[in-house]
């Protein structure tokens, strides 16, 4: 288990690295992240590096005894260059072009920005490649962040209609798979498109999900143009980016492909505003604070859903490259941060697969657009909240250590797609449905139930896992269907959801019956499917015990040919839910979106056909986690918590953590 801070040497005289350098050591710190953001400094004019500083910066760090992550420092270019190539520049939907003055403001397919982003990482690389004083190497900084994930320039309609034309050969195929035919949308020269901007009033949602991958595949291409640069030049030093948790516009199971490890930076006040409207049912906590918990903590379902999608990209423990450390600055609220609540936060990374925390940021800055974001140090360089919070790790080093070891054994997996993700939020069909919302009430039971789970892509094994959930496989194929029929054959349940099999990869709507190709694994077709107001539901009739109605919110009547039913509605008696033996294994279809009273009656249903262990009546606002012979008890609430486990009460008071070896 490694500890480490960013740090922003260029902030401060030079003259106080060395005690910077001294106190991080002195506070247990061993890694430390500096160089992301200081491109202008490095390359002053085009072409003429000053390394002075940073030699300097490392040589100091490294002499105290710490490891130094490098950030190529392209996601913020100097001034010299956005003023000379201003079409390096992003532009957005409405055709503005953003300025100089922020960052990530360029074009990831602009050869101009390609070209001098391999300078800048190619001379840092020759400068520090073989630097045994480097230990690895994070490329650019949050890709996409700020709104950032989609340029709409010139540069990327070319690039755009090159990636068609690999990806669909002719434009025949090209105006099959888009339906063209309708709105006379058809095109009869590749220069004919265009990128789906806000120019266009209504847009084909086929059209506009390729733009979606094609953007996202931008990314992954620009990135690896660094990955591989550095490849060549930092032999043995890992190389890894941080991504965002639950940022939903690049797809981060293909950036993070070739990256030795992912790494996310958690900021659990702030993140829970911006992702809880798209998680709890539209008015319920979806703009404040959930009350059950401490002011100060942010929501650990949400949080934990990021740290499940982040160790879900590698299948393997992960890094918080930015752990928030006190308040922030860029959130509604921003709330004060009490002693404890770090340590917390910390320990719930840890428990869900993090092996090594880095804290934002060493010094609070005293200039530009976060003089308001606390660091470990407060502006005056004393020790702040979350500094005093670290030092109590100290006593705790062997026992961390020995978590960091324990792998995270999930029995069940849910499957997570951002194709599926981008075409949901294109077509909603209703207005407040939205993927991870569905999702997410698969992962909040299974959390309450203390059942570890994984987000698996579908390209993954899917063998590991003896449960397999897909809340929604909205896009659907033959090549897909024959993966999960192989899952299902060697003894996998696979749990399918409502809209599944509705759609073709391109996003057309199948010509099959539903669930399109998912119909002959199913046994069963959906003979009708409807969203219903509020407060209207159908009563449900099943001998799964207390999986009780009303069923409401989105509905699926189905028609079982091989499979069983398990549960139909009442009065008319059509089928809910179906249950068809494929091979060694079987298929569930649920026809309605459950509620959390509905999803935990079901999931407790095959937990225990499946014989998987779960934790009874955990309470609200405390949180299980499973790792190794460890299970960890996290309170975030205000009070204190007993909660019985291998035959003792363990208390675990407010804001606090209970590990304990079975």
């Amino acid at each position: 288990m490694k500890f480490g801070v960013c740090y922003y040497p260029e902030h401060w005289p030079q003259t106080r690295w060395p005690q910077d350098a001294r106190m991080m050591r002195e506070l247990g710190l061993e890694i430390v992240r500096i160089a992301e953001f200081a491109w202008a400094k490095l390359e002053p004019t085009p072409g003429q590096y000053d390394w002075s500083w940073l030699d300097e910066a490392i040589g100091v760090l490294a002499a105290a005894g710490l490891e130094i992550i490098l950030g190529t420092p392209t996601v913020t270019p100097p001034a010299w260059l956005t003023r000379a190539y201003p079409e390096i520049l992003r532009v957005d939907a409405n055709g503005r072009a953003r300025d100089h003055g922020t960052r990530r403001h360029t074009c990831p397919n602009s050869p101009t920005y390609r070209q001098f982003s391999r300078q800048i990482v190619r001379a840092i690389g020759e400068r520090y490649g073989s630097d045994p004083r480097i230990s690895g190497w994070q490329i650019d900084n949050e890709f996409g962040g700020g709104g950032t994930a989609r340029c709409y320039c010139e540069n990327c309609a070319a690039a755009f209609r090159d990636w068609l034309q690999a990806r669909y050969g002719t434009l025949a195929a090209l105006n099959d798979a888009w339906g063209t035919i309708f709105w006379s949308q058809t095109y009869t020269d590749w220069a004919q498109i265009r990128p789906p901007s806000d120019h266009i009033d209504k847009k084909n949602p086929s059209h506009v999900l390729d733009y979606y991958r094609f953007a996202s595949d931008s990314f992954v291409s620009y990135q690896q143009e660094q990955v591989d640069i550095l490849r060549e030049l930092a032999h043995g030093r890992f190389i890894t980016t941080n991504f965002m948790g639950l940022y939903r516009d690049l797809d981060q199971f293909d950036m993070a492909e070739t990256l030795d490890f992912a790494t996310w930076d958690n900021y659990p006040t702030g993140n829970p505003e911006r992702w809880r409207p798209l998680l709890y049912p539209p008015g319920a906590d979806a703009k404040t604070n959930n009350p059950l918990y401490a002011y100060d903590v942010g929501d650990p379902m949400v949080t934990g859903l990021a740290h499940a999608l982040t160790r879900g990209l590698k299948n393997a423990p992960f890094w918080i490259m930015e752990q928030q450390c006190g308040h922030i600055n860029w959130a509604q609220f921003n709330p004060g941060i009490r002693p404890g609540t770090p340590r917390l936060w910390t320990w719930h990374a840890i428990a869900e697969g993090a092996d090594t925390i880095v804290y934002f940021r060493w010094r609070a800055t005293l200039f530009a657009q976060e003089q308001y974001h606390s660091g470990l140090l407060r502006h005056d360089a004393t020790p702040d909240v979350g500094y005093h919070d670290h030092l109590t790790f100290q006593a705790d080093r062997d026992l961390l250590d020995d978590l960091a070891r324990q792998p995270i054994t999930a029995p069940v997996g849910i499957l997570f797609d951002f194709a599926d993700l981008w075409a949901l939020q294109l077509q909603p069909h209703r207005q407040d449905f939205g993927y991870l919302r569905l999702l997410y009430v698969y992962y909040t039971t299974l959390q309450r139930l203390g059942i570890p789970v994984n987000l698996v892509p579908k390209t993954a094994d899917f063998t590991p896992y003896p449960l397999l959930i897909a809340p929604t496989t909205h896009l659907a194929d033959a090549q897909l269907a024959s993966k999960l029929n192989d899952y299902t054959q060697n003894g996998g349940t696979l749990l399918l959801g409502v809209r599944s099999g509705f759609k073709t990869t391109s996003n057309l709507v199948t010509d099959e019956p539903l669930p399109g190709a998912l119909r002959k694994l199913v046994g069963a077709t959906v003979t009708s499917w409807q969203a219903l107001p509020p407060d209207v539901g159908w009563e449900l009739e099943t001998a799964v015990p207390h999986l009780h109605g009303p069923a409401g919110y989105w509905l699926e009547t189905l028609n079982a040919q091989t499979a069983s039913v398990l549960a139909t509605y009442k009065p008319g008696g059509a089928a809910a839910l179906t249950e068809h033996k494929v091979g060694n294994g079987r298929v569930l279809y649920l026809g309605f979106y459950p509620t959390n009273e509905q999803a935990r009656a079901l999931l407790l249903h095959l937990a225990g056909q499946l014989g998987l262990n779960w934790l009874p009546d955990l309470p609200e606002g405390l949180v299980a986690a499973q790792r190794g012979p460890y299970t960890i008890l996290l309170n975030f609430t205000e009070q204190p918590i007993s909660y019985p486990l291998n035959g003792q009460a363990v208390l675990v008071n407010s804001r606090d953590v209970a590990v304990i070896r079975r």
